[in-house]
């Protein structure tokens, strides 16, 4: 009786190496089955798993060797360092050789069972030194190819990095070389930038400036055109008068000088001084020059205190003419929206309802359901009285607008001229009086300065002409002046009893000294300023090149004193 073969005489001995070709052409065994081949595989790995384990013991008592070597020889020398890195490097490349070779026999195998396995490929293992850097199988230093940004954005960072590196390089360097210079106990403050601030211009100044420069370019013309003339008729002088605008009156080298001759003159004159031209006897014609028979129209100027455009006075009407004149507006405006509806352009308007004419307007729905109706009626109401507050809300101010509005009506245009009042008062200690002087020469927006010296404390207010009527009124009649009493005298004198020396009081009050108009503001926001002497109040004046003002107010208080 024939016996089954065992598995054993089915397979070839076991071993690493697959069977040879020739094996398997020359073998006549049967087809495997699917368990003989499973039990097969399991067998193989089996053996590749002991030979793993051998190799990773022989690996790990190859590196316990060479770390007891190192341990005993800490003191040693780089070359010994050197010569275990490399001993630990042929284990490791030959660790890996023999784990392809495992691969390999695995992929050997699962090919001649007809397993097809995806092989994953992996990256070569990277082999480090003791010092940290690559080496390959030998123990040789490898040159890792360094790999440079392609992408623009990356390149502009790397660029920025090195920028601002050699930047902070160089910064470190200079304040190291500052440092020495500097002395610590000097405080330093960081340079700060003055803020700009938008600086608006007013209304109609280039407007002004133009019409400047063509009246100037206008009279030019007009003065050759003068001139042409003036040489055809023969008429020397008035050549010489087109010239005379062109001439400008020199400054005095001192106050008080006086010229030999006046600049208006000199120009008809032909002696040096007046005393010559008195002691000449010689006839009109030789002893003046330009002056002929003939009669001289002068060039017909401008004022300059008339206004440059036409002012017009505004008409007022009467009650009665304003009512027709609104009636008449309504009515037109009542006339355009009927023809509108009429063509179709605007929807007629929904009937106005209100409570007292539902029962008329509505009539049988009225009737059929009054309450609706009222509902409907009273929403209508409801509806208007919303629409009446918010056109009045749209047409309210703001507080800015309001402002500015209150401004526009005080203020007054001075460009054609500047309304100037002076006040002299006896006494002006009185803090109350003090303080309405001040507040409503700001709250009417005029300039002007108050000097404050004994019986002589002079008020110089510029502004409009509205401006003026009011602070006059201020000043003359609402405020009370003679509450306050003024002492004159000098208390300080031991004999009391001498009449001289006796003080004399008097009522307070408040003179007008000159008013009038000027061409341009010689003060700026209104000022207090106490002076000791008339010196000191005089000079506050002349630097404002109107000292004229406190000659005319001190003048008066001489004249006050010597009357009584």
């Amino acid at each position: 009786m024939a016996t089954k073969p065992s598995r054993f005489d089915m397979v070839h001995k076991p071993s690493s190496f697959p069977p040879s070709t020739a094996e398997q052409t020359t073998s006549t065994t049967p087809a495997l089955s699917s368990s003989e081949i499973a039990q097969m595989m399991a067998r193989v790995q089996r053996q590749i798993a002991e030979k793993k384990r051998s190799i990773q013991t022989e690996a790990a008592s190859a590196t316990d060797n060479s770390n007891e070597k190192q341990m005993d020889s800490s003191e040693s020398s780089i070359d010994s360092k050197a010569r275990i890195a490399q001993l630990r490097a042929q284990i490791q490349a030959r660790f890996s050789n023999s784990m392809g070779a495992i691969k390999s026999n695995d992929d050997a195998n699962n090919d001649r069972t007809g397993l097809n396995h995806n092989k994953t490929m992996r990256p070569t293992p990277l082999i480090l030194n003791a010092e940290g850097r690559t080496v390959d199988q030998t123990g040789k230093e490898v040159q890792l190819i360094q790999r440079m940004p392609t992408l623009k954005a990356n390149i502009r960072a790397q660029k920025k990095e090195q920028f601002i590196k050699v930047n902070h390089e160089k910064q470190s360097s200079l304040s190291s070389t500052e440092q020495k210079f500097i002395d610590t106990r000097l405080e330093s403050k960081a340079p700060v930038r003055a803020r700009k601030t938008f600086r608006f211009h007013d209304k109609g100044t280039f407007e002004s400036i133009g019409n400047k420069i063509r009246t100037k370019a206008q009279l030019e013309l007009l003065q050759k055109d003068i001139a042409q003339k003036a040489k055809r008729t023969g008429i020397s002088a008035a050549a010489r008068l087109a010239l005379l605008n062109s001439i400008v009156p020199k400054k005095q080298a001192k106050e008080d000088e006086i010229p030999s001759v006046e600049w208006w003159d000199s120009f008809i004159m032909k002696d040096s001084c007046y005393e010559e031209c008195i002691q000449n006897t010689q006839p009109s014609q030789e002893k003046y020059d330009g002056i002929t028979q003939l009669i001289e129209h002068p060039i017909q100027m401008k004022p300059p205190h008339e206004p440059s455009k036409p002012q017009f006075l505004p008409v007022f009407l009467t009650k009665k003419e304003q009512k027709k004149l609104r009636r008449q507006n309504r009515r037109e405006a009542w006339k355009e929206k009927q023809e509108k509806i009429r063509l179709g352009l605007e929807p007629p308007p929904e009937p106005k309802l209100k409570i007292s004419n539902m029962m008329r307007v509505l009539g049988q729905q009225a009737v059929q359901d009054p309450t609706k109706m009222e509902a409907h009626v009273r929403e209508q109401m409801m509806r208007r009285q919303k629409a009446h507050e918010e056109a009045n809300a749209s047409r309210k101010l703001t507080s800015e607008q309001k402002k500015q509005k209150k401004i526009r009506k005080i203020k007054e245009d001075t460009n054609t001229g500047v309304n100037v009042v002076v006040y002299r008062i006896l006494d002006l200690n009185n803090p109350a009086k003090k303080f309405k002087v001040e507040a409503n020469m700001k709250q009417l927006l005029m300039t002007g300065v108050v000097v404050i010296y004994k019986n002589v404390n002079v008020i110089v207010a510029e502004g409009g002409p509205k401006q003026q009527k009011k602070f006059k009124r201020l000043m003359l009649h609402r405020i009370k002046w003679s509450d306050d009493v003024v002492t004159h005298g000098d208390s300080n004198e031991p004999d009391s009893s001498n009449d001289s020396n006796l003080k004399r009081k008097q009522e307070n009050k408040c003179l007008l000294v000159w008013e009038g108009s000027v061409k341009n503001r010689a003060f700026g926001e209104v000022k207090f300023k106490n002076s000791p002497n008339e010196s000191f109040a005089r000079e506050i004046f002349k630097n404002h090149g109107v000292e004229h003002y406190w000659d005319l107010a001190y003048s008066m208080s001489i004249l006050d004193s010597a009357e009584t």
